[in-house]
C-alpha cells in the first residue's frame, strides 16, 4: 500500500500529514517510528493526522504522534500546519476563524493569510495536577533535581506538559545534558517538554526546546507559549512577546489568567510524496 502524505513545517519543526476524512488512520506505532526515521523513512518531529472532528462545534479533528510512535496531546505548530493544509485542500477560506480539534481538546485557528495562521492556544494551565507535575501546590517556581544538579523551573501545561527554565546562556554545552534528562523526570508524571529560555527584553525571548519523544527541535510552537505563560505568570514579560527559535520566531500574545493565549506564526509546504507502508515484520511491498 502507497501512503499519500504531505510535508510540512512551522519554522523548522517538521511534520508529515495525512489526509484521513475518508479512510481511517493507518499506521500503528511501529509504522510510524519507520515512517518518521530520518535515514531510512521520511523524517519528521511529529506525524499529523486531519479526520473527521468527533466534537460537532469542531470543523476537523488531529491526531498528532510523535517520532518514536508515541501519541501527543497538543502541537502548536502543528496546528498552524494543520490549517494551512485545510486551506489549501480547500475546507478553510483566508479570513475565517474555526474550531479544530486536538487530541487535549478543541482550539480556534485564524487564517491570516496561505502561510500565517493565528491560534487560540487557550488559557495556560498552572494547577501542578492538571500538567501533571508532582508539587503540593501552584507555585511561580519550583526547584528540581536532576542527579549532581538543582534546577529552577516554571511548570506549566499548554494541552502538554512543560518544564521552562531560565538561562543567561543558550550556548552552554550542560544543556545538551540536562535536556534529555529533564524530558523523563519523574516529578512529571507523563514526560515534560523541557524549554530553555534566555530574557533579552520584556519583550523578546529566545528559546530551544528538547521535546518528550522527538528530543531537540528546531522549533516548539507549545514550549514558545509556555515560556511566555511562565515569564508573564512572574510578571517579567508585557502582554505580546517575540519568541526567537533555531528556526524562526513567533508571536505570543497573553493578557494574564482568565484570558487566552494566541500564537501567530508560518506554516509552509516542503513537498509531497508516496511512501510504501511495511508490515509488521518490517517489509515494505517490493
Amino acid at each position: 500500500m502507497q501512503l499519500h502524505f504531505s510535508k510540512m513545517h512551522g519554522i523548522g519543526n517538521d511534520f508529515v500529514v495525512l489526509d484521513c476524512r475518508h479512510e481511517a488512520f493507518p499506521l500503528d506505532a511501529a509504522q510510524i517510528r519507520a515512517l518518521g526515521d530520518r535515514h531510512t523513512g521520511v523524517g519528521f518531529d511529529q506525524l499529523l493526522s486531519v479526520e473527521p472532528a468527533r466534537d460537532r462545534s469542531c470543523a476537523f479533528y488531529y491526531g498528532i504522534w510523535n517520532a518514536d510512535g508515541s501519541p501527543s496531546g497538543q502541537c502548536g505548530n502543528g496546528v498552524r500546519c494543520v490549517a494551512a493544509w485545510l486551506h489549501r485542500a480547500g475546507a478553510l477560506s483566508l479570513g475565517d476563524t474555526v474550531r479544530l480539534e486536538s487530541p487535549s481538546g478543541p482550539v480556534s485557528v485564524r487564517l491570516l493569510n496561505a502561510n500565517e495562521v493565528a491560534v487560540d492556544m487557550g488559557e495556560p494551565i498552572f494547577d501542578p495536577a492538571r500538567i501533571p507535575f508532582a508539587a503540593e501546590h501552584a507555585a511561580d517556581r519550583y526547584r528540581i533535581e536532576l542527579d549532581t544538579d538543582v534546577l529552577e523551573i516554571g511548570a506549566v501545561s499548554m494541552g502538554n506538559p512543560h518544564a521552562v527554565v531560565s538561562v543567561g546562556d543558550l550556548t552552554d554545552s550542560a544543556l545538551q545534558g540536562l535536556g534529555p534528562r529533564l524530558t523523563v523526570h519523574e516529578r512529571f508524571a507523563q514526560g515534560s517538554n523541557a524549554g530553555f529560555v534566555r530574557q533579552l527584553d520584556r519583550g523578546h525571548l529566545q528559546l530551544r526546546v528538547h521535546e518528550r519523544g522527538a528530543g531537540w527541535t528546531q522549533a516548539c510552537g507549545t514550549g514558545a507559549c509556555a515560556a511566555m505563560a511562565v515569564l508573564h505568570r512572574r510578571a517579567e514579560v508585557d502582554d505580546s512577546v517575540q519568541v526567537d527559535l533555531p528556526g524562526g520566531s513567533l508571536r505570543i500574545d497573553w493578557a494574564g489568567p482568565g484570558q487566552p493565549l494566541w500564537m501567530t506564526g508560518p506554516a509552509a509546504f516542503a513537498f509531497e510524496g508516496e511512501w510504501p507502508i511495511p508490515d509488521a515484520a518490517g517489509q515494505t511491498p517490493g
